[in-house]
């Protein structure tokens, strides 16, 4: 055993980065970060890791310097890394380091310095009613999948918080979304397009109880979100809707109710946001498209 790894457990500045790797990971979990934020965060860091294992025999942080980041940083750039992708495990290996940082005696964090390459940030993806009305017209035949899509189209909630429904989260005129991963739990009105869809699908299967998931497979089993994706790509294909992803119908049903009218604050309520600068920048696509201010939400 080298005398660099007998000393990593009593000497905190020689923590071996694999096992702050792990460390970090768990420090994630105990934040309550959500999941799919832990799985890139996780994937990022072992990717850095793996590099500067093979290129410079690195095992330790403290042997870590800006220069292997900034090499990093090219190696992905070369391997055809979108600069939003780079951008993105970036920010990853900044948060690594600075969690070192913290719990460790390292006296200098080699990601401070790191820039950021720049990148254009594409608007959301906001369907049009022909589109929208497309995309149902394709499902049509497929009872469940249209009732998702309904869900989406007519609550704007998160496809994460759609697979985590039970039946008796439906209750009259409201949807209650649980808590899901770090996301708050809320509720969200239901118009009569999303009931009706909801009563079509459950009117399929036999014995729902409200302790039931409201979407589950041909076995009965909960429907998952990468099932529910899958899915509602394969009716956008259908439908002949180009460069559209599932979190689309999200957007769209923010962008329309505040093109409709609706109150700001009320719309970043419904839909979730910590923050309502999350919710202003819809603004920005749909500024020509603004009426009076409303609270009433119209279906879709």
């Amino acid at each position: 055993m080298s005398e660099n790894t007998t000393n990593s457990s009593s000497t905190p500045d020689l923590m071996q980065l694999r096992i702050a790797h792990e460390e970090f990971i768990n420090h994630l979990k105990e934040l309550n970060r959500s999941t799919s934020t832990i799985l890139a965060y996780g994937k990022d860091i072992e990717q850095l890791i793996d590099y500067v294992e093979a290129t410079h025999q690195i095992e330790f942080a403290h042997q870590v310097e800006p220069d292997h980041l900034n090499e990093f940083k090219e190696h992905l750039s070369k391997h055809d890394y979108t600069a939003k992708s780079i951008s993105r495990k970036i920010n990853s290996i900044k948060t690594f380091f600075r969690y070192i940082v913290a719990e460790t005696d390292l006296d200098h964090n080699p990601a401070d310095k790191v820039t950021h390459p720049k990148y254009e940030t594409k608007p959301p993806r906001i369907l049009t009613p022909l589109e929208y009305r497309a995309l149902r017209d394709a499902a049509r035949g497929d009872v469940r999948t249209s009732a998702i899509i309904e869900l989406l189209l007519q609550t704007g909630i998160r496809i994460g918080e759609l697979a985590q429904l039970t039946v008796g989260n439906v209750q009259e005129n409201q949807l209650v979304i649980p808590p899901y991963e770090s996301q708050p739990g809320r509720t969200v009105p239901l118009n009569e397009a999303a009931k009706e869809a909801i009563e079509r699908y459950l009117e399929t299967r036999k014995n729902v109880k409200p302790e039931d998931c409201m979407f589950v497979t041909k076995n009965n089993r909960a429907l998952l979100v990468r099932n529910i994706r899958t899915s509602i790509n394969r009716y956008f294909r259908l439908a002949g809707i180009e460069n559209a992803k599932v979190n689309d119908l999200r957007h769209t049903w923010i962008a329309h109710h505040l093109a409709g009218g609706a109150s700001l604050v009320y719309i970043s309520k419904l839909a979730g946001h910590k923050r309502l600068s999350t919710t202003e920048k819809y603004l920005n696509y749909i500024k020509d498209k603004l009426n009076s201010s409303s609270h009433r939400l119209r279906e879709l």
